[in-house]
């Protein structure tokens, strides 16, 4: 089934052709800028639209997790898993409102900068190598690793040269910097959006067929109403098998609220992309944002859902299974993709690859600014001139793929790579947001207490995990998105307990305190009308699919 026709080489080349050469002249028309500003190299500084920094944020987090892991999770556990999405709609809407203009207020252009502004470089230091760590061992290598599994099950290329070529496409588009990066994103994310369509109709249609309708897309989802009625709940009982992995209620107001805020709030390829912006344009890109959210679950999680009912009516079952017997969710998308007509295949070829390059390029842009701006120059080349650091930067690129793509073969025994990224990203995530709201929002948490949280973020999550396996089921265990919000909590008691038993001084607070202007929060018209077609949106989706 691993075979390209001549028509998908044609589309796939004009997508590789087209990417490259807008690159290459973004990067040409900025040249001279690139090559002396760090800040233009790392932010393009003033210099990205509303559409461009909406579309890089979606470029950026949408990749092969979301093709190959979400529509494997869609095929396992049904629309539940699409809440990543939809919350991440509203979840940028208030990072919009009140996160970003604190940011934009400090001139904050990394995340460890506003630690070390914040509490001190001891924090910051700590932070940044955590944040070094989870981008390149788990951000960047689950990526090379899905795209790679997925494109070497749709194409004649092996899994070992498709982790090569990724590696090196995504070090090509990233050497340029963020501008380069923000404009191609736009193309990409039109790419991958179209492709992710196709593959939809070609699930829903394929459904359609198999029960004897032709290709009509509205008795395909009335078939998966009565096919699949259990895969069709956004909040799952404690009767369900999957409860562990996405529990009721918390996909709302708990852990993924918490999830999500640290992941658009304080995360550093995110946050990027709009730090460089004034606060209107940013707000805008960032409204986009949410309105694309809206559509991934269309693209990621339906065709997996299809392709459950059709495994469940004695299709596909060969396809679905590894060489051991033993049935692979992630191996939903792959199986639809070889199924497109050429021609078809090339687009959902181009979309796939177009998904993992931006979100490669992405975070090996942020892993070179928090390296070159929060390591390298505070450490190593305190007089490290604009030109050095860039020069720091893409060499940081090369190394840090480099180690990514060793790496990624060693995720060959998942299952469920969606929830695998989840889960282990979530035992820094409560931890993180927990400094960073404290920070910004309450002037009285001290160092002391910015330290404690950096430090302790990762053990407390791995006691909740573990500690049921050590206590022979003594200890309640709980599930990973329950594990987050109580470890959220217990760093905010612990952090607000050390801040208040050791004080700081009027002096002291004053000498890292972090500017919040309240006028900051106000929007425009504009924006609380979108804000209020996304919520509705929201609110529709969840009352419907309850």
């Amino acid at each position: 089934m691993n075979t390209l026709q001549t028509a998908d080489y044609i589309v796939f080349l004009i997508y590789f052709v087209i990417v490259t050469s807008y690159g290459m002249y973004i990067y040409r028309s900025k040249k001279n800028n690139v090559a002396t500003s760090s800040n233009e190299y790392f932010l393009a500084e003033g210099s990205l639209t509303w559409w461009a920094i909406g579309a890089s944020l979606i470029a950026s987090n949408i990749s092969a997790e979301h093709f190959i892991g979400m529509s494997g999770s869609g095929f396992a556990i049904g629309l539940a898993i699409a809440s990543y999405e939809w919350m991440s709609a509203a979840t940028l809407i208030i990072v919009a409102m009140f996160i970003l203009p604190v940011y934009l207020k400090n001139r904050i252009f990394t995340m460890p900068q506003f630690l070390a502004k914040r509490y001190n470089g001891t924090v910051s230091t700590i932070m940044a190598i955590i944040w070094l760590l989870i981008y390149v061992f788990v951000n960047l290598t689950s990526i090379i690793y899905l795209g790679a599994l997925a494109i070497s099950s749709i194409a004649p290329v092996s899994f070992q040269f498709c982790v090569i070529g990724l590696s090196v496409f995504s070090i090509i588009v990233t050497l340029g910097g963020m501008k380069v990066i923000g404009y191609t994103d736009m193309f990409q994310v039109v790419v991958l959006i179209l492709g992710g369509l196709v593959t939809t109709y070609l699930s829903l249609t394929l459904l359609s067929e198999q029960f004897g309708f032709g290709k009509d897309i509205l008795k395909a989802l009335a078939i998966i109403k009565d096919e699949a009625p259990g895969h069709l709940h956004m909040i799952l009982e404690k009767s369900n098998p999957h409860y562990t992995e996405l529990p009721g209620m918390s996909v709302i107001v708990g852990g993924m609220l918490i999830n999500n805020l640290a992941y658009w709030g304080c995360n550093q390829y995110i946050v990027q992309r709009a730090l460089g912006a004034d606060l209107k344009t940013a707000r805008k890109g960032i409204l986009f944002a949410a309105f694309l959210k809206l559509l991934v679950p269309i693209i990621a999680v339906l065709p997996g859902i299809a392709m459950y009912v059709m495994h469940q009516n004695g299709m596909f079952q060969q396809e679905m299974v590894d060489a051991a017997g033993v049935l692979k969710p992630d191996h939903a998308y792959p199986t639809l993709m070889n199924l497109l007509p050429a021609g078809l295949k090339g687009v959902a070829l181009a979309a796939l690859t177009a998904a993992i390059v931006a979100s490669l390029a992405g975070k090996a842009n942020s892993i070179s600014t928090i390296f070159s701006l929060d390591i390298y120059k505070k450490y190593f080349n305190r007089g490290a001139s604009e030109r050095k650091l860039v020069l720091t930067g893409r060499w940081c690129v090369v190394v840090a793929m480099f180690i990514a793509a060793l790496v990624a073969p060693q995720l060959k025994s998942l299952d469920q790579a969606y929830q695998f990224i989840q889960e282990y990203v979530g035992f820094f995530s409560p931890g993180v947001l927990a400094i960073f709201l404290l920070g910004m929002f309450w002037k009285k948490t001290t160092p002391n207490a910015g330290l404690a949280g950096a430090l302790l973020t990762v053990p407390i999550a791995a006691v909740l995990k573990f500690l049921p396996m050590w206590t022979n089921g003594a200890f309640p265990d709980y599930p990973f998105l329950d594990r987050m919000t109580i470890s959220f909590f217990i760093i905010v008691f612990m952090m607000v307990a050390i801040s208040l038993l050791k004080p700081e001084t009027e002096q002291q607070l004053e000498a890292h305190k972090i500017e919040v202007d309240t006028a900051m929060f106000k929007v425009s018209s504009e924006f609380i009308i979108g804000s209020f077609i996304i919520s509705g949106v929201l609110v529709a989706l969840y009352t419907v699919f309850w």
